[in-house]
């Protein structure tokens, strides 16, 4: 595939916040600690204070792997994390059914070409990309379900658990209607024996996503990570146990989201006095104090402070961390020196830097993902034959078809030109009226504006019916339109992977991991 690079700015879809921090405005400085450039990263590798214990994170790996015979080269990663000059760079995402939609690919593609310019960078380092499964997320109806094509595909389960406890018992319906979509064709039939292989050979979610991930990605020795676990969790405890009893999260994000807000930007999160869930079997409630006791909310769980302290101890694995811990759970065990997101997840994460800089714990490089655009051959062929460039599909439709009525019409259909000649009539019989009596001159504004309604109306409908003589130009431009912005949004953040693969193969992966700039600072246009 081939590849063209937009800015971001170009294509309309990213916050302010994202376009500044992008851009190094000076008034974000203080929300980070490094820029997303070579320089800023060689920073964060020299003064990257790891804490964590590598030998534990490296057991807890090759356990996790351990039913999964992985090759050679996400072996050897999990075993390089053992040394002192490994560090990770890490993407994390919820456990979406069939991987969901695209950008959850274009995450992880972005941290394994990043890892890759990186050991080009500093040869003597090792650097092991990361994919964090959030595998303690409760939230199912977000992850349930997938579009492919027109096509929507939901997994009926109920829930109230960590999702990547949840069991795949149910799923076998959502499998069979993804098969249905895939076909018969050689590339449908292999993802289509990697999704049964997932989802119905493995118990859990966590799992069964480890699995479909692994065989997608293990060739760039990709690294899985599912944090459920009580020996990671036990490397956290003391930080649990400080924010649950002092709130002190709530404050420091509190203060960074109003300081945000005060300079223009919208904020994505909000903390709370305690910012953990309690996580037993089936069940991932928040904590709440009241009465002097922490409240396991919607049931008769509750711990006075010392009972607190002694399950924390205990049971580190049951005290959850919500979205605004989570990442900082995330560095301390962990030796991160880059966090590979979407647009909301860089914006949040600055909401956090303040609440690091409490706990001591290191922030890494945020880094916008990279994010696509792939227009299909007959796409591509309908935009070059309607005149226009791939960077003009960006635009709002409308304004693609005034842009092509424009150019593909015979008449004048702009009154401009006759416009400003009223409008200089009318200043003149202002100016006479202003003479006979100075209160005429409103009257004669009135008239001015009256006029120029009408005429600014007689333009649209002279455009209206232009547009009426050109209706299948037009219709072809709502057809390209639909076909690559689905429900009018970015494709990778509706579309699966399934149709990408079906009709490309390896050879969409392939092409995103050599056509992704994760330090380019530039949206991708891939073209078969």
């Amino acid at each position: 595939m081939q590849a063209k690079y937009i800015s971001y700015q170009e294509t309309g879809s990213f916050s302010k916040l994202v376009l500044d921090y992008i851009n190094d405005e000076e008034q974000l400085k203080s929300f980070y600690s490094y820029r997303p450039d070579m320089e800023g990263l060689a920073h964060a590798i020299e003064h990257r204070n790891f804490h964590g214990n590598r030998t534990t994170l490296v057991q807890v790996l090759q356990d996790q792997y351990r039913h999964l015979k992985p090759n050679k080269s996400v072996t050897k990663n999990i075993e390089l994390l053992a040394l002192d000059n490994t560090f990770t760079v890490t993407t994390g995402h919820q456990l979406n059914l069939f991987t969901g939609p695209l950008y959850f690919i274009y995450k992880i593609v972005t941290a394994i070409n990043l890892a890759i310019e990186l050991k080009m960078a500093h040869p003597e380092k090792n650097f092991v990309p990361v994919y964090w499964m959030a595998t303690e997320d409760h939230d199912f109806d977000e992850i349930n379900h997938v579009n492919v094509d027109e096509k929507h595909i939901s997994w009926i389960q109920k829930t109230n658990g960590a999702t990547g406890r949840l069991s795949t018992k149910t799923v076998a319906a959502a499998v069979t209607a993804y098969k249905g979509y895939l076909g018969i064709s050689k590339n449908g039939k292999r993802i289509a024996k990697l999704v049964e292989q997932a989802y119905l050979q493995h118990d859990n979610l966590a799992d069964a996503t480890r699995f479909l991930v692994n065989n997608l990605f293990e060739k760039y020795g990709l690294v899985i990570v599912n944090a459920d676990d009580a020996q990671l969790k036990k490397q956290f405890a003391n930080i649990i146990t400080e924010d649950i009893i002092q709130h002190n999260s709530a404050k420091n994000i509190d203060n960074s989201s109003k300081n945000l807000e005060e300079l223009g930007y919208k904020t994505q999160v909000n903390g709370r006095d305690i910012n953990f869930f309690y996580l037993i079997d089936n069940l991932r409630e928040r904590l709440i104090f009241e009465d002097g006791k922490y409240i396991v909310n919607h049931t008769e769980i509750s711990f006075t402070e010392a009972e607190l302290k002694d399950e924390i101890e205990s049971h580190p694995e049951r005290f959850s961390p919500n979205v605004v811990m989570r990442p900082m759970y995330q560095e301390v065990i962990l030796p991160n020196i880059a966090y590979i997101g979407g647009g909301a997840e860089v914006s949040y994460w600055m909401q956090l830097k303040a609440n690091f800089d409490y706990y001591q714990v290191d922030f890494p490089v945020l880094l916008l993902r990279n994010s696509a655009l792939l227009i299909d051959k007959r796409s591509a062929e309908n935009l070059y034959r309607l005149g226009f460039s791939l960077e003009d599909i960006f635009l709002p439709a409308e304004e693609l078809k005034n842009i092509w009525v424009k150019r593909n019409t015979t008449a004048e259909l702009s009154l401009a030109d006759e416009t400003r000649a009223i409008n200089s009539i009318f200043d003149q019989i202002k100016l006479n009226a202003y003479k006979i009596d100075k209160t005429l001159s409103v009257s004669a504004d009135t008239a001015k504006q009256r006029a120029n309604r009408l005429l600014a109306n007689l333009e649209k409908k002279l455009f209206r019916a232009e547009k009426r003589k050109h209706e299948t130009a037009l219709q072809q431009i709502d057809n390209v339109k639909k076909r690559l912005f689905p429900n009018g949004t970015l494709q990778e953040r509706i579309l699966n992977i399934a149709p990408m693969y079906v009709n490309y193969g390896e050879d969409f992966l392939s092409s995103c991991v050599e056509n992704f700039e994760p330090l380019g600072g530039d949206f991708t246009v891939l073209l078969p």
